[in-house]
């Protein structure tokens, strides 16, 4: 156990933003980001845009992939002055492939269990790539394993090996100049079905379905929609 804190009046709320349309968003989201006393961001500019569309004027500061270790200490010494700090990410959830989930376990490590009902981490839910995905990709079972990006070198042919055998559906996420080799190692995996969800919640949203070999052929016939990121359900 790590030295304790006083976190008595300290709050980090976790909050989920827009993952494209900026309407997207929770009332409660809304009064979290009015009232918390400083806003941590993957990129400030991306919040900024948010921010500005519902009239919010709040201190910004930076916390992405490669500093929200290094920045977890300043976090806590301002939980412990009593500061309500807001969490959000460029879209969706912070922490599911997102900045967030080492800050949140560097608090909690640095916190004996007797001083847990001294401090809150509130999770302000909203929305997710991954659950608009699944609402109207039509999946059988609600059943399925969610793995976010592939490694892209080390790991990522043990990785698509488990995605061949596994018995229920695979979700993942995959960057637009990245599809086409992933449909590739599916079509030579042998998969039978893959859904792409891409842009959604904004205008050009698009749920395709089919082999790999079909949607490599979609895709070669309209380059243009690959764009935006990619969410990827394999199914068994």
């Amino acid at each position: 156990m790590g030295t304790s804190i006083d976190m008595t009046q300290g709050k980090l709320s976790v909050v989920a933003t827009p993952i494209g349309n900026l309407e997207d968003i929770t009332l409660r989201a809304l009064r979290t980001l009015k009232e918390a006393d400083v806003i941590y961001a993957e990129d400030t500019r991306v919040i900024a845009k948010l921010l500005a569309r519902y009239e919010i004027k709040k201190p910004l500061a930076r916390l992405d992939a490669a500093t929200e270790s290094k920045k977890a200490d300043e976090v806590i010494k301002r939980l412990e002055a009593g500061e309500k700090i807001a969490l959000v990410s460029d879209a969706g959830t912070p922490g599911i492939s997102d900045p967030g989930s080492r800050l949140v376990a560097h608090i909690r490590a640095q916190v004996s269990k007797s001083d847990f009902d001294t401090f809150l981490i509130e999770a302000i839910p909203g929305a997710s790539a991954l659950t608009a995905a699944l609402s109207i990709a039509g999946l059988a079972d609600g059943s399925f394993t969610f793995v976010g990006f592939l490694p892209h070198k080390k790991g990522r042919q043990t990785a698509l090996k488990k995605l061949a055998e596994s018995e229920i559906p695979i979700v993942l996420y995959e960057s637009p100049h990245r599809v086409e080799k992933l449909l590739a190692e599916l079509a030579a995996l042998d998969i039978m079905r893959v859904t792409l969800g891409r842009e959604l919640t904004k205008i050009h949203e698009e749920l395709v379905a089919g082999t790999p070999a079909e949607l490599q052929t979609y895709f070669t016939t309209h380059p243009s929609h690959l764009r935006g990121e990619f969410v990827v359900i394999v199914e068994p």
